[in-house]
Formats: C-alpha cells, sequence, structure tokens
C-alpha cells in the first residue's frame, strides 16, 4: 500500500495507479478520461508530481512513470523522502 504524502492530492493517487496499471507515455487528457478527472486539473497534478521525481515529461506533454515512481508505489521510498516544502504549491 502507498503511504500518505501530505502534498499530494487524492486525484495523485488514482493517477499513480493509472500509470502502475499501463506502463505507457500518456498525455494529461487520455489520463482524465481514464480516471474520470478534468483533464487541466489532471495535468497540473501530473506536472506537481514530475516536480517530485514521480513522473517525467518524456515529450511535449507526454508523462511516463519514473523508477522514483515505481519505487513509490513498491513502498520502497519512504514518503517523508518526497517532501515537497521546495515545491511551489
Amino acid at each position: 500500500m502507498v503511504q500518505r504524502v501530505e502534498w499530494m492530492a487524492p486525484i495523485d493517487y488514482w493517477i499513480l495507479e493509472f500509470f502502475q496499471e499501463h506502463d505507457i507515455k500518456a498525455t494529461p487528457q487520455v489520463v482524465a478520461a481514464n480516471i474520470d478527472y478534468d483533464n487541466q486539473y489532471t495535468g497540473k497534478r501530473l506536472n506537481r508530481m514530475a516536480e517530485a521525481g514521480l513522473f517525467e515529461k518524456d515529450e511535449p506533454g507526454l508523462f511516463s512513470l519514473t523508477d522514483r515512481g515505481r519505487a513509490f508505489l513498491a513502498g520502497d521510498l519512504d514518503a517523508d523522502d518526497l517532501d515537497a516544502d521546495d515545491l511551489d504549491e
């Protein structure tokens, strides 16, 4: 089970789960359509998680899960290691 991270929104866990189940590059629109969220908000959250190193922007608009993201999902990365105090809100 994934640890709760203070700065993460509920949608972030749905996004992570989507990429865990589908090891693909995807746009926020594709992710949003599959998790039933607004695509602009999904994009905002993907960018936020990319700042924390969980996702990588491979090409303009395409995101993929990083090794750090996979480690977090596997429980091998502590939530404290995802402290986002230095990230812009």
